[in-house]
């Protein structure tokens, strides 16, 4: 959904005891993956969920990102993973690669476990529209990121049943 639409939709999240988010989160960029994360573990938070609800691992970078989610699906003990990294285009082909290497890992994930894996990677063309999408003139993708987060960790409660 581009920003710009989302920015005007609040929504009212589920509250469901014992919810366990885990988070990873790249410290390169950090200067964008820090607001991302905060936004993210606020949104958490405010939807009704404690802190301790909450476990958040830092990772080298974006590519990094798969394997630390994976972990966390795989331990059992979140109901959903939030993958926040940051790519910055650059003069050279790296952007691509880096960015197919975390989508094509998420939606990996996403298909083969039973743990949502919600994607808070941002891809722009310049560092000012990233700062833009981590709390600044536009929104907080990380607020948007819990949301969906908290969302499809209902959903696959909802299955388990």
């Amino acid at each position: 959904m581009s920003t710009e639409l989302h920015s005007s939709i609040s929504i009212e999240l589920p509250h469901v005891e014992g919810l366990k988010v885990g988070i990873v989160a790249a410290r390169w960029n950090s200067q964008i993956t820090e607001p991302l994360l905060n936004g993210a573990i606020d949104r958490i938070v405010e939807a009704g969920y404690s802190r301790s609800d909450i476990s958040v691992q830092r990772v080298p970078g974006t590519v990094e990102l798969t394997f630390a989610a994976a972990q966390m699906a795989r331990s059992g003990k979140y109901d959903a993973v939030i993958m926040i990294g940051c790519v910055i285009r650059g003069g050279t082909p790296h952007f691509d690669y880096v960015c197919d290497n975390a989508t094509q890992g998420c939606a990996i994930l996403n298909a083969s476990q039973d743990v949502p894996i919600i994607f808070c990677v941002l891809t722009t063309d310049d560092e000012q529209q990233a700062l833009d999408r981590a709390g600044g003139a536009l929104c907080n993708k990380g607020t948007e990121a819990a949301e969906a987060a908290i969302e499809m960790a209902v959903l696959a409660r909802s299955y388990k049943k």
